[in-house]
This record gives structure tokens, sequence and C-alpha cells, in this order.
């Protein structure tokens, strides 16, 4: 991270240094008013090379640049106005672009250095994020805790209550069942109930549910092998349709034949923890 920082102040520095280059330029042909729209153009792009490789934030480049070429354009339109050609005129339009070029100077280190802040704040909140970390003794169910609970973590042999949105890794993610959509009566959805260590739900839930408090949030990815090994086991889908699907892929022995069963049969649950009942 720090060598990329500071291959960034090595750009910005080298833009300066050409800023500085094509100032010094317009201060010797300023006396022949020879000061057009060049000036501007000439300094944008480099401008804009230089802020897009210091941040993917293109909003705070566009934002500099745009500055940029107002205040450079200004300048030009100042150093062509005046019909006459004295040595009073003529110096003060010298002094007039000295001063507008200097101005940009200031503009063009204020967009690079907002361009590195945002690019700071961005990679910040990247490390920042929470991330997928294994949990213990699962046989390889990750877990990413997307809301922390403040309630009661569940033991072996109580009862919890618990909402999940399941999907097939093998189907491109594809939904084969959800809480959500098991309503009752008056449309309210159903959660789902079992007791955790009874072997009644697939093991990688199981192993998921016991580290969560109540109230948590907690996607996990589940091994084939912590995941349906047979028909009977929970969550079952209450669509036939979704059911089938879901046991073909699982169970495929074509698919399985061919090696493919460390995979067929991975698993994605975004599990939500409402309630623990004490046995």
């Amino acid at each position: 991270m720090g060598q990329y920082r500071t291959s960034v102040c090595d750009i910005h520095l080298s833009w300066l240094f050409m800023f500085g280059a094509v100032g010094f330029r317009v201060q010797l042909v300023s006396s022949t008013l020879e000061v057009d729209m060049a000036l501007s153009n000439s300094l944008c792009f480099p401008l804009a090379s230089s802020l897009f490789l210091s941040s993917r934030k293109p909003s705070a480049a566009v934002l500099a640049v745009s500055r940029f070429h107002h205040v450079a354009t200004l300048a030009s339109f100042r150093a062509q106005l005046g019909s006459s050609c004295d040595d009073d005129n003529v110096v003060s339009r010298r002094q007039a672009i000295q001063h507008q070029v200097f101005s940009l100077g200031f503009l063009m280190s204020g967009g690079l250095a907002n361009a590195t802040d945002f690019r700071s704040k961005e990679v910040t909140a990247k490390e920042d994020r929470p991330k997928f970390y294994e949990l213990y003794d699962s046989g390889g169910v990750k877990a990413l805790d997307i809301r922390q609970g403040n309630g009661t973590t569940p033991q072996i042999g109580d009862k919890v209550v618990i909402h999940y949105y399941a999907r097939l890794a093998a189907k491109q993610g594809w939904r084969f069942d959800s809480t959500y959509d098991h309503k009752d009566q008056s449309g309210t959805p159903e959660p789902y109930v079992f007791v955790v260590g009874s072997g009644e739900v697939i093991s990688g839930l199981d192993t998921a549910v016991r580290t969560m408090k109540e109230g948590g949030l907690r996607r996990v990815v589940i091994p084939p092998s912590q995941g349906y090994q047979n028909t009977t086991q929970g969550p079952i889908p209450p669509n036939y349709f979704d059911r089938q699907r879901l046991y073909t892929t699982i169970f495929n022995p074509t698919r399985l034949a061919n090696g493919e069963g460390s995979t067929l049969g991975t698993l994605i649950f975004d599990v939500e923890l409402l309630r623990v009942r004490p046995n």
C-alpha cells in the first residue's frame, strides 16, 4: 500500500512540474498575447489522467478538471483583451497571466489532494468491511457477520427461531428456498424452527447458528460435506419443483461420477436468528 501511495505522489509532482514549465512558457510569450484555449486544453488532459490514476472517484476528477478548465479559459480571455500594445498594457497583461497561472497551480494541487483523500477514504472503508472467516470446528463452513446480535447465544438442546434465504452456488446462486416466502393465512412470513444439535437440519446450518446471538444476521457458505447428505434433512423446500431441482443437482449421479461432488452441493444461507427458546 505504501508503494502505491508513493507512486501516486510521484505522479502528482510530475504534473505539477509540467504545469510550472507550461506557466513559464506562457510568461515568455505573453508579450505577444499569443495565449489561447491551448493553454487550458494542454493542462486539462494530463490533469484528468493524473486524477483518474490516483482515484477511483470520477466525480472528484471531473470537478477538479472542470474548475481548472474554467479558470484557464478565463486567463486566456483576459490575456486577449485590449487593443493597444503599449508597454504599460503589456506589463499589466503579463502580470494578469502570471496571476492566473499561479491560481491554476493552487486549483490543480487542491484537486489532486481531494482525489488522493477520496482514494484514501475508499481504501480505509474497504479495510473496515466485515470479512468471511471459517467457523471453528465446522468442517469448512465460512461466515460473514452482517449484523451482530446482542441477545442470547443458543446451546445444544435449545429451540431456535430463524429466517433464512437459501441459494445453491452450482446454479449461479439460484434461490431454492426462503422463509420469507412461507406465509400464514394473514400473509405474515413464518420463520423456521429447529432444535440445535438434534440432527434434523444440515450440519452447516446447525453449526452456524450455535455461535450467533439473538438479533444477529449472518451469511454462511456451506461446503457439500456439511450440506445435504440425503433428502430427509431440513430445511426442506416446500415447493415441489424447487425441491426436485435442488436434489437432482446435488445428487446428480453423472456429475458426481465426473468428480464434481466437491462443488455441486455448496450452499449459501443468509440466516437471521430471531429467538432462542431454552430447552
